[in-house]
């Protein structure tokens, strides 16, 4: 198996289930809630992880209860945590999302120690001994972005970003990017194109492939489409399964995908492996 490095969020999660999701001025009653592990950076590398990759993270925690709890569990999955900085004074990322009765969900995420994350780690020959690939999302400043993925790149390790949440990415940045993943409201965002099913997915997927090397769009219960630059446009339809909630999914796909990259997987092979899991994933309650 390969080694994949995250670069990216933690956040203490949590996670409440209502009816639905309150609208503006309203109070809802919620029927649940529980405290999770959470943040896109964090969430990747356990998902790789567990599909088997060695995985290392870099990023930072707050000196407090939640900063523990969130290397903890990073420990626990076996993903190395040398290169997570713990901030004194520094309160640790947090997320409060609200789960509804149809299984999805919204959050707000307050980033603190994410927004501190050492630059001077990805300078370190050490950090990227036996690298394939950096794993990236936009939950952290762009800097921090930018700074890995061309420290990356000058060593020729492939760079993945799950641009997600939705921001402009720099020309520099989108420079050094070999894989691009976004979901239906990313892409559009991204590229004006209203993505409602695979067609329009499609579109999307092929849109941005003039941007980047290999491209993939996931459009929920519709599914996937993936395109490689100057290639034909391929696209996979849902897994059917019986939706629980789909928080996580996401990530889920992306540190799947990932872990079959690293492992010399084509890419249709690998987005098919990724969409299996992440439907797996929402079947089920985590």
């Amino acid at each position: 198996m390969g080694k994949i490095v995250v670069v990216g969020s933690l956040h203490y999660d949590i996670m409440l289930s209502a009816h639905h999701r309150p609208e503006k001025g309203e109070t809802v009653m919620g029927t649940g809630c529980a405290y999770k592990f959470g943040g896109k950076g964090g969430n990747q590398a356990i998902a790789a992880a567990v599909a088997g990759a060695e995985v290392c993270f870099a990023g930072s925690v707050g000196d407090d209860q939640p900063g523990q709890f969130l290397l903890q569990t990073l420990q626990k999955h076996s993903v190395y945590t040398g290169y997570v900085s713990v901030l004194k004074g520094q309160p640790s990322g947090m997320s409060v999302a609200i789960s509804d009765a149809e299984g999805d969900y919204g959050a707000v995420v307050v980033s603190n120690a994410n927004q501190h994350i050492d630059l001077s780690t990805f300078s370190q020959e050490a950090f990227w001994q036996d690298v394939d690939m950096l794993v990236l999302q936009n939950e952290v400043p762009e800097a921090v972005n930018l700074s890995a993925a061309q420290q990356a790149k000058q060593r020729g390790i492939s760079v993945s970003i799950n641009a997600a949440p939705v921001r402009d990415i720099s020309p520099a940045l989108q420079n050094c990017i070999d894989v691009l993943v976004v979901n239906a409201v990313e892409a559009r965002d991204m590229c004006q194109v209203e993505v409602k099913d695979l067609r329009s997915a499609s579109l999307a997927a092929q849109t941005l492939a003039q941007r980047f090397a290999k491209v993939i769009v996931t459009a929920g219960e519709h599914g996937v489409a993936f395109c490689q630059s100057g290639q034909a446009v391929h696209n996979l339809p849902a897994v059917k399964v019986k939706l629980v909630s789909t928080h996580g999914a996401g990530d889920c796909f992306m540190g799947v995908l990932c872990t079959s990259l690293i492992n010399h997987i084509p890419l249709e092979h690998a987005v098919e492996k990724a969409n299996e899991a992440a439907a797996l994933h929402v079947s089920r309650v985590s």
